[in-house]
């Protein structure tokens, strides 16, 4: 990582000067010589570039055009790198090279909504495929050209903005430093209001990039995304990125506090545990609910309570080997009569921040005690249903064993 970091370093510091030699210079009080021109000459260094690196005759014009045109010259020229980019890495590696990213940039953040989105459409193919194109994109100023109001922009627009974001997203994990509070609420809001479904997994795409790094998490959780990954993760078409961005949140103090405290959980993720057709959904939402329960009695309270042993047994039986073996953890939790405090190696390791809240005596008295109540009233109320299941799988022996067991003690855990 240090030495990619390294190369882009290098790199950007390579186009910042070619930026800045193609810049016009401000024009001397008395005329020079028209072949001592700064623009001719730069305009000559652009066709000498791209005569080296085996450019067409129509890129050595987009390029031109871009840096020293009009208004419609420019609108022209980005129509131009869309399609020369779109099929070619080499040329969009030379055409940044060229200095097209800061001006393209710039016509981000007009109030032309045409310009506006030929710039956006032509950053998106520059970007793709290239770490350092991003990374440029970001050096160049893009985040603070982001529309704060997404209401006056048109749906394809709005999802044009959602990819270009989730393509700079991508560099989440390198040096390249993404302001969060240009990003995060622009995607809130599209996520919010828009009614295209694509534009919404592109959304839950970027939340799922910048969740992967630790220190977003505040961020992301001030800026309310608990509540619209809970709402998504109850549609199976986007359940699993915004499960695996709730994962990721869930082992932070802030985002194990919002989920403690929405209204929505658990009922919510015990509802995913029962989709047998989205065995990834059922996974993750057991890692969930067994971070949540760790070392906190009162969230294993609120589980049991909401119907949690009757979904753990199932599972536990009929899921994926993971889904199983977490279910099978969590049935032990709620079983065991002989702890009242989760022991260190109980629940699920991770190494980043320490989580759980103190455990109450009385309360985890009590909790266990319903627990074990509704782990026995649960297994009978269910032997009905499983031994249906276990009938109709006639290769699985292990179902009907357990199927025809009367007491919980016979659980493998």
């Amino acid at each position: 990582m240090s030495h990619q970091s390294s190369t882009w370093s290098s790199k950007l510091k390579f186009f910042n000067k070619i930026r800045r030699f193609m810049q016009p210079r401000s024009s001397p009080k008395q005329s020079a010589p028209s072949d001592h021109d700064p623009i001719k000459q730069n305009e000559s260094m652009i066709v000498v570039k791209v005569a080296e690196e085996g450019g067409c005759g129509v890129l050595q014009r987009s390029v031109k055009r871009l840096h020293f045109g009009n208004f419609e010259e420019k609108e022209g020229a980005a129509e131009d790198i869309i399609r020369l980019a779109r099929d070619n890495l080499r040329r969009r590696k030379m055409m940044a090279e060229l200095g097209v990213i800061p001006p393209l940039v710039e016509m981000v953040g007009s109030e032309v909504l045409t310009r506006r989105s030929l710039a956006v459409r032509a950053l998106i193919e520059l970007a793709n495929g290239t770490y350092t194109n991003k990374a440029l994109m970001v050096e160049s100023g893009i985040l603070s050209k982001l529309p704060e109001n997404i209401g006056v922009l048109e749906e394809q627009t709005r999802h044009e903005f959602a990819q270009l974001v989730l393509s700079i997203s991508s560099l989440h994990n390198s040096q390249v430093p993404i302001n969060l509070s240009k990003i995060v609420p622009l995607v809130i809001s599209i996520i919010e209001s828009d009614s295209n479904f694509a534009t919404k997994q592109l959304c839950l795409g970027t939340l799922y990039n910048l969740s992967t790094m630790l220190n977003n998490a505040g961020t992301l959780v001030s800026n309310g995304v608990i509540n619209n990954l809970l709402r998504y993760s109850s549609v199976k078409e986007t359940s699993e990125k915004a499960l695996a961005t709730l994962g990721n949140l869930v082992v932070t103090l802030m985002g194990k506090k919002a989920l403690e405290s929405n209204l929505l959980v658990p009922e919510n993720l015990i509802e995913i545990m029962t989709w047998e057709d989205k065995p990834k959904s059922q996974e993750l939402s057991i890692y969930i609910l067994m971070v949540l329960a760790h070392q906190s009695s009162m969230q294993r309270l609120k589980m049991a309570e909401a119907g949690i042993v009757h979904v753990l047994l199932q599972v536990s039986l009929l899921g994926t080997t993971l889904a199983r073996k977490r279910a099978l953890k969590l049935l032990q939790w709620f079983k065991d009569e002989r702890q009242t405090r989760m022991g260190p190696h109980s629940g699920p390791q991770t190494r980043r921040l320490s989580i759980g809240s103190p455990i109450n005596h009385n309360e985890a008295r009590e909790g266990k005690r319903l627990m074990k109540n509704m782990v026995r009233q649960s297994l009978y109320k269910n032997l009905e249903t499983i031994t249906r299941r276990a009938n109709a799988d006639e290769g699985s022996s292990k179902l009907k064993f357990l199927a025809t067991s009367s007491s919980s003690k016979s659980l493998p855990y």
